[in-house]
């Protein structure tokens, strides 16, 4: 495709929109031409798209509808409409599209955790070149179960959400580099690791899952889908496929900034549990059972509304959004 001249054949329709957009007050003529123009500049859109990986033109076309969009259907019910969208359909789908990589992030993570432990176990001397005998007896006795209820449970959840937001988005941010997203969740593990392997030793096993398994089932999670979203990213320039590595690193990096939003909702529910759920006087039984619960409901949610959406060809690609009201033109 010439680009020039599409662009020089089509941009009288583009700045006719910017103009309508920009407009306070519109006339239902008006009202009119701006609803036809925003589909025949969507479908401009997705022909650069697939032709082209001209990034300007196609950050500038897709600001352009999204400013068109907010001005036909008013930025209040436009925002909460995208909002529900979002959950119902693009964040639910990049997770399912991508499952195989978080999915492959958490059982390797797991079966390496296991691994790890049950060395340790084995070779007792390693904790001792970890810690001082009086180091592992406060962690054992007190420091791991007081941590929970040092800070005041809203402040405790402010600080846990920010802190594996951090780490979450680490994880995609630097996914496109690939190994520092294996160095992370392998620092992830080694630190349950020692801690796990420190309380199976001294006898309080039992407190060390009956703390950690509420909140660090669907926290862990969220790890993994951060880090597998990240490999994903990684592998999309490297192994691109039928698209150009600009397109593809577009378009994964889209999906990517749409997951990180996602986890943002779900690493706040996190935090909640484990500064109210976690500390709670409920027997370990009712703690763990609300984080189960919780988690399960995450598998629900990634494997319904995910797959659904995944089947309607829907990517979690936030710019797909302008795709669905493309129409033909010449």
């Amino acid at each position: 495709m010439d680009l020039d001249a599409y662009v020089g054949e089509h941009s009288p329709s583009w700045q006719r929109l910017d103009a309508l957009s920009r407009t306070r007050r519109l006339s239902g003529e008006e009202a009119d031409e701006l609803i036809d123009l925003y589909q025949r500049v969507a479908t401009h859109l997705s022909v650069i798209r697939s032709a082209t990986p001209d990034a300007e033109l196609v950050g500038y076309l897709s600001a352009l509808l999204a400013r068109a969009r907010s001005r036909a259907a008013g930025s209040r019910s436009a925002s909460w409409s995208d909002f529900g969208r979002f959950f119902a359909r693009s964040f639910p789908a990049a997770l399912y599209r991508m499952r195989w990589w978080w999915i492959g992030a958490m059982v390797v993570s797991v079966v390496a955790a296991v691994v790890m432990t049950w060395w340790m176990l084995e070779h007792p001397r390693i904790e001792s070149s970890l810690a001082s005998p009086r180091q592992i007896e406060e962690l054992v006795n007190n420091d791991f179960e007081s941590y929970y209820s040092e800070y005041a449970a809203q402040s405790f959840a402010f600080r846990v959400w920010t802190n594996n937001f951090w780490l979450a988005a680490t994880c995609i941010a630097l996914g496109v580099f690939g190994l520092p997203v294996i160095y992370v969740l392998y620092l992830n593990v080694l630190n349950t690791v020692v801690v796990a392997a420190i309380m199976i030793h001294h006898g309080r096993g039992e407190l060390f899952f009956g703390l950690i398994t509420p909140h660090g089932l669907l926290e862990l999670t969220c790890l993994f889908v951060a880090g597998g979203v990240g490999l994903r990213l990684f592998w999309s320039w490297v192994s691109p496929g039928d698209r150009t590595r600009v397109q593809a690193l577009g378009e994964e990096g889209r999906a990517a900034i749409g997951v990180s939003l996602g986890l943002v909702v779900l690493l706040l529910i996190c935090g909640i549990i484990e500064a109210f759920v976690t500390p709670s006087g409920l027997p370990t039984w009712a703690r763990i059972g609300i984080g189960v619960t919780v988690w399960v409901g995450f598998w629900v949610y990634v494997f319904t509304a995910g797959r659904w959406a995944h089947n309607a060809d829907d990517t979690g690609d936030v710019a797909e959004f302008d795709r669905g009201y493309s129409v033909p033109v010449a």
